[in-house]
Parts: C-alpha cells; sequence; structure tokens
C-alpha cells in the first residue's frame, strides 16, 4: 500500500503517456544502489534481474543507461535520460485510426478505381532474375525522355495493352520479406524465376516460402529456354511435386517459358503479369491523402536524402508535407525511373523524392499529414518512442502467448517454420502437427526443410509471426542472435512425441512453463592433459562470453556434438575458480567425459525459465 502511494506521488514523471508504467529520470550512467533507490526496491532484486539478462553487477556497480533501461523495463518501470523533453500531440492533430491503417478507410469504399499490379521477381541466384528484368524494362519501359536522376530507382513501370505493370527490383525474398517485417506489403504477385537448366534450387524453395507466406499469386517463370541443356518438363515437374503445378498440368500455377537472352516469351509473360492481376479487381482510391511504402534510401551527395516510394493509396502531389517513420519532410521534387520531373503520383506509382530530414529504411510507411507542424512533431515523438523500444526486444509471438490470443480473436491459425536434421523426420511430424487443434486455431506449416536453423528461417517467422520448430537440429549462431533481438521463439526438440505435445498443450492452454537455452559463452580446446586416476582434462583458451563452474556444457566437433553434460572442474592454473572470462585460458573437466581433441569447439549455456 504504502508503495502505491509512493508510485501515485512521485509518478509524473509520466506525463503524457498512457502505457500504465511509472516512468522515473536517471542520467546517462548510474549506479546499481542508486537505481534501486530510485525505483524504490531492493538492491539484491535489481542485482538478480541483472544477472536474469547475462549482467553481472555488484552493488556499487555503474551501468550504462541501455543496460538500466533493460532491467528497468523487467520490473515495470519506464526510464528516460534527464534533461530529455516529452513530446505530446493532442488527439485530434493526428486521427490514430488514420495512422493505424493509412492503406483503406471506410469511406474509400465510395471511390475505389482500378490501379496497376505491383510485381516482385524472385528466384535462385544465377537463373536469371536480373537479365530477365532488363529486358523487361528495355523493351516494354512507358516513354519518357532522361532528365536529371541518371540512376535506377529500384522499382519502374512498363506497358502492355496500354495498362501499366509495376515492378519492384529487389535484391531478392529476404528483401522481399524484410520489408514484410518491417509492416510493408507491397506485392501483389510474385514472379518465381527457374533456370530450366539447373531446376528448382534451395533458394527457389526459399522464394516459395516467403510468396506464400505473404499471401500472393506465384507466376513460374521458367527461364534459359534457348539452352541445349534446357529440360523445361523437368522444372515443370519439380515445381508439380512441390505444390506448385503447372496450369498446363491441370493446375492453378501459370508457367510460362522465356529467355532472357534470345527474348521469347517475355510479352506472354507480361500477358499472364496482367491475367492475374484482372482476377485479383486490385483497387484504390486516388482521391485522398497519399499513404505507401519505401522502396529504398540514400543520402545523395548533390541533393541530400532521398527514397524511392511507392504509393499504395491517394495521390502524392509536389509540396505535400509528408511523415516517414521518425523523419518528416516536404516534397520538393519528384522524379520517375527515366529522370522525368513529376507533379503528382497516382496508386501503384514508384516515384523518387526529395525534401526528406533523414534517409528512410526500406520498408518504412510513408503517410501524407495535415501540415508541416503535425510531420514534425509526430516525428519527433515517435523518435522517441523508437529509441526506448530499442532498448528490449520485442517478442512477435510465443507458444505461451497462443492460446490467450486464440482466445481474444487475435490468431486463427499458428504458423510454424520446422526444421528437422533428415528428410524422413519431415513428413511424420508435419502430419501429426496438421492433425492437431480445431476450427477455432490450427496449425499451418509456412516451411519445412532439413539442416539447422538460419537467418533466412528467424527472417521468415518475425514477417510471418511463426514460432521456429527445431527437431535434432541446432540454431547457427548468427540466427540465434537475430532470433533474440527479434524476439522469435525458437524450440528444439530431439522426442517428437515432446514437440507434439507442447504444441498440442499451447492450442489447448495447457502449456506449462519452459525453460530456454542461453549460450553465456565458448571456448575452444588448446590442450589436453591426463590426469592420474581421472579423466583427461581439457585446456582451454575461452574464446567469447564466459566459462561458469555451474555451467552446462556441449563438446562441438566439425559441427556435430559429440557430448552434453555439466561442468565437473574448471581452474585456473592450479587454483579452483567459479568463472573464467573471453581471451583467458582454464582448465576444464566435465561429468563422464573425457575424450576430448584439440581443436573441439565447447559451448557453455544455462536453461533460464521463460514462461
Amino acid at each position: 500500500m504504502a508503495k502505491e502511494k509512493a508510485r501515485n506521488k512521485k509518478g509524473s514523471g509520466g506525463k503524457g503517456r498512457s502505457s500504465g508504467r511509472r516512468v522515473i529520470e536517471v542520467p546517462e550512467t548510474i549506479t546499481v544502489r542508486e537505481l534501486a533507490k530510485r525505483m524504490e526496491t531492493s538492491p539484491i532484486q535489481l542485482i538478480k534481474e541483472l544477472m536474469r539478462n547475462g549482467i553481472m553487477a555488484n552493488i556499487n556497480q555503474t551501468l550504462d543507461y541501455d543496460s538500466a533501461a533493460i532491467v528497468a523495463e523487467d520490473l515495470g518501470f519506464e526510464l528516460r535520460m534527464e534533461g530529455l523533453p516529452i513530446f505530446e500531440v493532442e488527439e485530434e492533430e493526428v486521427p490514430p485510426a488514420r495512422l493505424r491503417r493509412p492503406f483503406f478507410r471506410e469511406e474509400d469504399l465510395a471511390h475505389l478505381v482500378p490501379r496497376p499490379p505491383v510485381v516482385t521477381v524472385m528466384g535462385h541466384v544465377d537463373h536469371g532474375k536480373t537479365s530477365l528484368l532488363d529486358v523487361i524494362r528495355k523493351t516494354n519501359v512507358v516513354a519518357g525522355e532522361a532528365g536529371g536522376i541518371t540512376q535506377r530507382i529500384g522499382a519502374y513501370q512498363v506497358e502492355k495493352q496500354g495498362r501499366k505493370i509495376t515492378f519492384i527490383d529487389t535484391p531478392g525474398h529476404e528483401a522481399f520479406t524484410a520489408m514484410r517485417a518491417r509492416g510493408a506489403q507491397v506485392t501483389d504477385i510474385a514472379v518465381l524465376v527457374v533456370a530450366t537448366d539447373d531446376g528448382v534450387m534451395p533458394q527457389t524453395l526459399e522464394a516459395i516460402d516467403h510468396a506464400r507466406a505473404a499471401q500472393v499469386p506465384i507466376i513460374s517463370a521458367l527461364n534459359k529456354i534457348d539452352k541445349p541443356t534446357a529440360h523445361p518438363e523437368r522444372a515443370r515437374k519439380q515445381l508439380s511435386e512441390i505444390g506448385l503445378t503447372p496450369d498446363d498440368w491441370g493446375g492453378d500455377t501459370i508457367c510460362v517459358d522465356v529467355s532472357a537472352k534470345t527474348q521469347v516469351g517475355i510479352e506472354d509473360l507480361l500477358d499472364a503479369i496482367l491475367l492475374v492481376a484482372e482476377d485479383a479487381a486490385l483497387t484504390a482510391n486516388p482521391d485522398r491523402p497519399a499513404a505507401g511504402t519505401v522502396i529504398e534510401g540514400q543520402l545523395d551527395r548533390t541533393r541530400g536524402p532521398m527514397a524511392t516510394v511507392l504509393v499504395q493509396a491517394g495521390t502524392l502531389h509536389l509540396g505535400d508535407d509528408m511523415l516517414i517513420n521518425d523523419i518528416h519532410g516536404r516534397v520538393r521534387a519528384m522524379f520517375d525511373e527515366n529522370g522525368n520531373r513529376l507533379q503528382e503520383a497516382v496508386p501503384s506509382t514508384p516515384v523518387a523524392i526529395l525534401g526528406l530530414s533523414g534517409v528512410p529504411q526500406a520498408g518504412d510507411i510513408f503517410e501524407v499529414v495535415e501540415d508541416e507542424k503535425t510531420a514534425k512533431t509526430l516525428a519527433a515523438q515517435r523518435a522517441e518512442g523508437k529509441r526506448l523500444a530499442a532498448l528490449r526486444p520485442t517478442r512477435v509471438l510465443s507458444l505461451d502467448e497462443v492460446y490467450a490470443q486464440m482466445q481474444a480473436g487475435q490468431v486463427k491459425e499458428l504458423n510454424l517454420i520446422l526444421k528437422a536434421e533428415v528428410q524422413g523426420a519431415l513428413e511424420p511430424i508435419r502430419t501429426s502437427l496438421e492433425r492437431l487443434g480445431d476450427e477455432n486455431l490450427r496449425v499451418k506449416i509456412i516451411r519445412q526443410d532439413t539442416g539447422g536453423i538460419t537467418e533466412s528461417d528467424i527472417m521468415l517467422a518475425v514477417a510471418s509471426k511463426a514460432i521456429v520448430i527445431g527437431f535434432n537440429v541446432r540454431q547457427d549462431p548468427a540466427a540465434r542472435l537475430m532470433a533474440g533481438a527479434e524476439g522469435v521463439d525458437v524450440r528444439c526438440y530431439d522426442v517428437i512425441y515432446q514437440l507434439l505435445d507442447d504444441i498440442e498443450k499451447a492450442l489447448k492452454g495447457l502449456l506449462e512453463p519452459r525453460y530456454e537455452e542461453v549460450v553465456m559463452g565458448q571456448a575452444e580446446v588448446r590442450a589436453i592433459f591426463d590426469i592420474p586416476r581421472k579423466r583427461q582434462v581439457a585446456g582451454l583458451y575461452v574464446q567469447e562470453g564466459k566459462v561458469t563452474r555451474d555451467a552446462l556444457a556441449r563438446v562441438l566437433r566439425d559441427g556435430q556434438k559429440v557430448y552434453d553434460g555439466r561442468v565437473s572442474s574448471l581452474k585456473r592454473y592450479t587454483e579452483d575458480v567459479k568463472e573464467v572470462a573471453a581471451d583467458f585460458e582454464c582448465g576444464l573437466g566435465l561429468e563422464n567425459f573425457g575424450d576430448y581433441q584439440e581443436g573441439d569447439i565447447i559451448e557453455f549455456y544455462k536453461q533460464e525459465r521463460v514462461g
């Protein structure tokens, strides 16, 4: 009761906020003792929370602002740096509904008109995606004289039968998905390029996964049919085996034979795009303030910040005030892909714009606002929110939260990415998983593949709000870092029934608290010592993190796990120690293990309760 009164008394620092957290101001650095005092909590509790976040500190140790903010968030507080202003915006200045759904409003329904389709071309490296895009652009680009901007702007329009098609020239499916992960859904149709002399390859499968996760129709362009080794029928067979049955085989996936080299089939491909677009009945309201997505941003040495944007709703005019995340600006100049100056841009039109306060990121949403004051105020408010949000990872969706969101009507499908050690394990696991659930919540496998969990898996999970399930596989270090930063729930199993049991419990709301593996450090075996009447002891060099006496450890040899157990002894020279930091050497003993080899990598980890 006393604590609650104190919170009410001192909570005025949260003026203008509605998060419910008590806001306290701190300097750029602060001791553990002082932080505990300001939060009116026990220093011991604060130290325990720091340890849970991997920060070893005593009561007199100084914390930087970022570390303090992370642990304060976990304890229910929100930190602000002393002297930092709080930005407030009156409710009527920025209608929340317009900001949450900038591409569509109820009033748009009476003003919808057809718009050109937006197409992304994806496929395996060296299958001819770039060559195909170049041919389409050079032979069908909308007429226009070269102007002031000579570089390509990352998107362009072509014309076929008097109708326009917009192509987004992205580096590949990862860029496509990275944009989706940032909230941008720019693509209406995906063109999958498959080289007929090579067939379906790993990146082809990844591209298909990403296109399916985006729920966009796929057209297959079977390229390089001019080559003597071309085998288009084999490519069709491979596509049909992964669920993309060609239309000329009785399926619903349009397949077009093309050659970027001889320009055969290019017109047929454009016809196919228009046919699919016609079925999709793509529309937008051009008579409203513009909103859309940033395709790419760059800093021009002479012109300043530039951005290529795709207008998705409304019409963008010269002189409009706009907001892009925490960047504001006024459209001082606008160009098409040929460098021609434009006065306006209608839906599905890509344009390069000048006049921004900074360089935006691909996937950022832009929208036109009422005036410059609103743009600047909102940009400042978002910059502050972005800084605070960056201090802690954002969990996309955890398995523990599935049932609660289902009960609230927020989730109807549980998206899973399934990785297994061997192909033979995938189908029985998938079949069993898809039998789980009911009419309210079902399992949807958006990717299944063999091999370890990679960054591509995590990126797809972020974009699709999916959970990654591994069976007898491990995450690579880059994937682990990305999963931690993005808050992706990754679960690894070595017993099938445990995997199925966890998913079923999550669907029924019965999932018990779980423990997550936290990697503490990594060391390399540099020497091996024989100890009389004991097992061998390894001489280690700690490469990163730290080694602790109470840790769990796994021995990796050529990437394969050969042992998983507990540390039995840890020494520096002849002294027993509790921990050894990076860049130091130590002696290590493991329980019931002595078969070390020089070059072995030993990972040290702990199991931490997360739910």
